[in-house]
Parts: structure tokens; C-alpha cells; sequence
């Protein structure tokens, strides 16, 4: 019996455990840091860059990336405005742009930590890890207190299966960013890796105290519950998970398997139906098919 796997690319099942790996290069649970204008002549400039911050605190995206364009064109040396249009381009979607705009920063400013980390996250975002790996070591070398650098750092050694650097990289995020629950959450999956499951346990719960909200925390601790035959303390995390992400269809599944384990097999095929049809909404077609698959195991079970 398997549970669904949402991973990077690189990175396998480990035993019968889903692995949800919430990859996200920059914390959930902080706004971008803008930067406010500075070693410029221009008036002008400063102005359009003032715009463009006023527009990002009132979620005006694209407006935002005006107005720092416009600053751009009127002060190319203004590393401001590229960073900033950096952060916006990238809460749009737009990663190359962003990336651009991050590297253009950096050419302004040579000495701008923040403008090499955020240029690293896009890289790694994009799968360029050796480009990745050379902008947050230079961003590190800038200011070795900069904790989503080293959160960077441990998503890049993750995806390259180097536990161990992995684990280094976010106990220094933990230190340096310490309201960020990321670095505990992956400081859990890099410690499923390696097989150090009560360790994993207690990061997650870490990650869990900083986010009450965090699905794929409870979720991965609901699954080493259930390899533990913790069948009821499993569906508790479960449920919880299924509550802080109503869309979070492998919540259900895991929860459908507890209920199996447990012979409560009406409410297997309700919570398998809901994550059946969410995988489809979603286009996980494999495990459509596997939570189709048991949904007929149970059906077969009542004739």
C-alpha cells in the first residue's frame, strides 16, 4: 500500500511514506523585503520607485513593475528598482524576467546580499544549480546572517540528494530566520532521507509551531505516523492537514488508508471519492488511478 509522492524531481520514495516536499525558494510567511531608493540624483527616479512600493502594498502587481521600470529608465544604476522589480516580476510568475532583474542588481550594486540571494532562489526555482549555487555563495560571503541564503543553500543540496550539507543549510536558516517554518519542514524530509525518523517527527512538529496551517507538515507526519501504526494519532494529522488545506487531496488519501487499516470502510470510500476527484481536478492522473483502484477494492468488499 503507497502513498502519493509530491517531490522535487531528484528525490525517491522512502518506503511506504508520501513525501510532500513544498518547495519555495523564499518563506511563506514573509512579504518580499522592498528596498527603498538610495545613491541617486534623480528626483525622478526616487519618485517612480516610491510608486512602485506604494503600488506592491496595495497588491497592484503590474503596476508595480511600471513604475520600477520607469525608474530603471530614468536611473539604470538605481539597484532599488531592479531588485524591487525583481520581487514583483517573480510574485507575478514571470521567473526569467525576475531572474534578469535580480542580475541586473547585482551589476548595479556589487556588494547587494539580497539581490545575489533572490538571484540564486530564481536560479534554483529554474533548475540552473551550478549558475544557483554561485550567486548564494556569493550572497553568503556578503552577509553570512542571511538566513533565506542558507534556506536557498539547503533546497539546492536537497535537490542534489547531499543530506547532510542539506541539513547544515537549514539548521543556519533556522538560526538566522527563526519565524520561518521552511527550514524545519525540510530539515524533516532531509532526516526522512537519511532515515532518522523520530528526528524527522520532531521537525515537523517545529514547522508546525511556527505555522499552525502548514498541510504538508502534518501531512508527512501523519505518514510516519501511519508506517508506525499510530492508525488514530496518523488520522489526527491527517484531518489537520485536510483542514489547513481543503485542496489538499493527498490529505484524504492518507486518511482513506487509515480508515482501511481500521475497517471503516464507508468512510474510506468517502475521503478516497473526495481525493480521487480533487486528483482529477488537478490532473494527477496516476493517482487518480490509484485512488480509483482502491475505491474498487471497497466496493468489491460490499458485494
Amino acid at each position: 500500500m503507497q502513498l502519493p509522492l509530491i517531490k522535487y524531481p531528484t528525490l525517491g520514495i522512502i518506503s511506504l511514506l508520501l513525501l510532500s516536499i513544498n518547495i519555495q525558494p523564499v518563506f511563506s510567511n514573509s512579504s518580499p523585503t522592498l528596498i527603498l531608493a538610495q545613491n541617486t540624483n534623480s528626483q525622478a527616479a526616487t519618485d517612480a520607485l516610491n510608486q512602485g512600493l506604494e503600488a506592491i502594498q496595495l497588491g497592484k502587481v503590474e503596476a508595480a513593475i511600471t513604475a520600477f521600470r520607469q525608474a530603471i529608465k530614468l536611473d539604470p544604476k538605481l539597484a532599488a528598482a531592479h531588485y524591487n522589480l525583481g520581487l514583483a516580476l517573480r510574485q507575478s510568475g514571470k521567473l526569467q524576467p525576475a531572474a534578469d532583474a535580480f542580475y541586473q542588481a547585482t551589476q548595479a550594486d556589487s556588494q547587494f546580499a539580497l539581490a545575489f540571494a533572490n538571484l540564486g532562489g530564481a536560479l534554483l526555482e529554474g533548475n540552473n544549480l551550478k549558475l544557483a549555487q554561485d550567486y548564494l555563495n556569493k550572497a553568503l560571503q556578503l552577509n553570512p546572517n542571511l538566513g533565506f541564503a542558507h534556506y536557498n543553500m539547503g533546497l539546492l543540496r536537497e535537490q542534489e540528494k547531499n543530506w547532510s550539507s542539506a541539513i547544515a543549510s537549514f539548521q543556519k536558516a533556522r538560526t538566522y530566520s527563526q519565524n520561518a517554518p521552511e527550514p524545519a519542514y525540510h530539515l524533516g524530509i532531509c532526516y526522512l532521507q537519511q532515515g532518522k525518523i523520530e528526528q524527522a517527527k520532531v521537525a515537523f512538529n517545529q514547522a508546525i509551531k511556527i505555522n499552525p496551517k502548514y498541510a504538508e507538515a502534518y501531512y508527512n507526519l501523519g505518514t510516519i505516523l501511519f508506517n508506525q501504526g499510530q492508525l488514530n494519532e496518523g488520522l489526527a494529522a491527517f484531518r489537520k492537514s485536510a483542514a489547513a488545506n481543503s485542496s489538499y487531496a493527498n490529505a484524504y488519501y492518507g486518511a482513506g488508508l487509515v480508515f482501511m487499516q481500521l475497517k471503516q470502510y464507508k468512510e474510506a470510500i468517502q475521503v478516497f471519492q473526495y481525493a480521487h476527484d480533487l486528483y482529477n481536478i488537478q490532473g494527477n492522473l496516476q493517482w487518480v488511478k490509484n485512488s480509483q483502484q482502491l475505491l474498487q477494492q471497497l466496493e468489491n468488499r460490499k458485494k
